[in-house]
């Protein structure tokens, strides 16, 4: 056999197993990806599974802060029909301002501060809120990596092929960047 020949058939091969590790790899990094967003998703039905019991512990004292209850509830049933991670990431930016909310409003309730039911679940809360945060950031790490293997050369050329699509980072809306103003 000429070496010309075995020269193209060994660059054909290098070609072949180098489609075949950044296939892998990529095929890895979006399998992470989804395995970070559920991360995100279990530590979101936690606070979505805490809220009614903190609610209806705040119902209790503060009876005329109706708007600030209904806010809570709203944006927790808004979760419940997101159906995608952008509307449930949606969601979750109108449940974090709502629960600020609600936390700010306990300040105004000395009575409700000491109780302990309540001091309970807003330890609760607050751990899976820091739960929900460094999921976030894990998941976003990830998605980091993943979007730069679809970019970087030469693997874009196989994602490309392939048909990889980038995903999206768990972003923070304006809105929340910003000191939650609560009024009576």
């Amino acid at each position: 056999m000429p070496i010309w020949l075995m020269v193209i058939i060994a660059i054909v091969v290098l070609i072949i197993l180098y489609f075949i590790m950044t296939y892998n790899k990529l095929v890895t990094l979006k399998n992470r990806v989804k395995t970070q967003w559920s991360q995100i998703d279990v530590q979101l039905k936690r606070r979505f599974d805490l809220i009614p019991n903190l609610v209806n512990t705040v119902k209790g004292y503060a009876k005329h802060e109706k708007e600030t209850l209904d806010a809570v509830i709203k944006a927790r049933n808004s979760y419940t029909v997101a159906d995608s991670p952008e509307s449930k990431m949606q969601a979750n930016s109108e449940l974090t301002n709502a629960i600020t909310k609600l936390f700010a409003l306990s300040e105004s309730y000395p009575d409700l501060k000491a109780n302990t039911n309540f001091i309970e679940l807003q330890n609760e809360l607050q751990e899976t809120e820091n739960k929900i945060a460094m999921s976030r950031q894990f998941y976003n790490d990830t998605v980091y990596s993943y979007n730069n293997k679809i970019d970087l050369f030469p693997s874009n050329i196989v994602a490309l092929l392939l048909k990889f699509k980038k995903e999206a980072f768990f972003e923070i809306k304006d809105a929340e960047r910003e000191n939650v103003k609560v009024e009576f």
